[in-house]
């Protein structure tokens, strides 16, 4: 592979001090905990065993909502969302009256990880599943000579735009289609071919969240899907790689005893007590519909213009007591969630383990949906894997053993990290 810098960077007020070994940081796209768990019970992960004992296995805390766009932007900034700006999938511009998908870099308000690492010397690679997301990991990446790509437009990648061409070859499969285990997996072996191929040696390996929609944590089909994280993850820790592990959500079965989702339909309950004038939010919105519905545990109210200060406490009595609902915010949502808040609405809702948030039934097509409704967005898939390959330095495993964020991964697994 050539000499690794080891030169120093900051970014966001960190300072990085990488290893001379390659430094891998994967994003488990919607993996709860339970699913590593089910896969390990049946023998599927034995690289996990060897790093439960040989370095860190525990739980961090991710960014709220527990989306992917939010997620994945606070592990590679190493800030939450009230520093980066993006508080959601999708939001409403007030300003512009427009809702907007926030799937661009135009959004970020503070630079990632990746431009400061290379002008340090690194190679760096970004490989995700979905396309949505490369814009946002490529900021300012490939004009530093780096590598940014997604498996679900593999084919498109261009040296001049995405920092390589000829992915299928290096690869040596075909692009693989998004809602399909592949996607993921193609990722992984993605990021092992630039590993072997000396092209990279700092990458974010960031999946899709397809098979946890799908598959409750032991249905075999995800057992087998974790079974081939696993073997991938093994190949990238034959090549001496320094390897993070997290997530940037867990995911919950969202259905009633008969298995129709469990939904509250904030926009219709609310036009129907109060009148007209309410739009609701869904930050879970993104292109890829057959995963959820647009349906998840955190929904944002805008209010009708000229709500009295009476009526708005009304609303937020009705809200806090309807059957189903577990958080709801005012004015202090920014503050309490860590969000930034002039891309929030009046009021949060969010919703308990087993109920989605929608706003009418006529909006949503939940013949989309493939299989039962899983879905994520509140506090019960917030909480997340958080998993070093190496044993923690003891100030970091004092850090770990309190409140951890997902997006210190890069933090552990650079400079926390005993080097070995």
């Amino acid at each position: 592979m050539g000499e690794i810098s080891t030169r120093p960077f900051t970014v966001n007020g960190r300072l990085y001090q990488p290893p001379a070994r390659p430094v891998i940081v994967i994003c488990l796209d919607g993996s709860a905990d339970e699913y590593l768990d089910a896969a390990i019970a049946r023998g599927r992960m034995p690289n996990l065993q060897r790093i439960t004992v040989s370095g860190h296995r525990g739980l961090a805390r991710g960014a709220m909502p527990s989306f992917t766009n939010v997620n994945n932007a606070s592990i590679v900034t190493g800030v939450p969302p009230s520093v980066h700006g993006i508080g959601g999938n999708f939001f409403y511009d007030s300003v512009a009256g427009q809702e907007v998908m926030m799937n661009s870099a135009k959004f970020l308000r503070c630079e990632t990880i990746f431009p400061a690492a290379a002008c340090a010397g690194r190679r760096v690679a970004v490989v995700t599943a979905k396309e949505k997301l490369r814009d946002i990991f490529a900021s300012g990446l490939v004009e530093q000579g780096g590598i940014a790509f997604s498996s679900e437009k593999a084919s498109q990648a261009q040296k001049n735009s995405h920092g390589i061409a000829h992915v299928e070859k290096l690869v040596g499969d075909s692009t693989p289609p998004i809602y399909s285990a592949e996607a993921s997996l193609y990722v992984l072996r993605a990021g092992v071919a630039l590993l072997e191929n000396g092209m990279a040696d700092l990458l974010y390996l960031s999946t899709t969240d397809y098979i946890q929609h799908r598959f409750a944590p032991h249905a075999p089909e995800a057992v087998e899907f974790y079974a081939g994280i696993d073997a991938e993850a093994g190949r990238l820790l034959k090549c001496g790689a320094v390897v993070g592990i997290t997530a940037d959500h867990g995911m919950n079965a969202k259905q009633k005893p008969d298995g129709s989702p469990n939904v509250i339909y904030l926009e219709s309950l609310l036009t129907k007590k109060y009148g007209k004038g309410f739009r609701v939010i869904l930050p879970i919105t993104d292109p890829y519909v057959a995963h959820h519905g647009a349906l998840g545990s955190f929904a944002v109210v805008h209010l009708p213009k000229g709500v009295s200060a009476r009526k708005r406490f009304n609303i937020l009595y009705f809200l806090n007591h309807l059957p189903g609902v577990t958080e709801v915010y005012g004015r202090n949502a920014a503050e309490k969630l860590e969000l930034p808040a002039e891309r929030l609405g009046d009021i949060v809702v969010i919703s308990a383990r087993d109920v989605v948030l929608g706003r009418t039934p006529e909006h949503h097509d939940l013949t989309a949906l493939e299989g039962g409704l899983r879905s994520h967005g509140g506090r019960y898939e917030e909480m997340v894997p958080f998993i070093l390959s190496e044993p923690l330095k003891p100030e970091y495993a004092a850090r770990a053993g309190a409140d951890p964020r997902n997006f210190d991964i890069f933090d552990f697994t650079v400079n926390g990290t005993i080097r070995r």
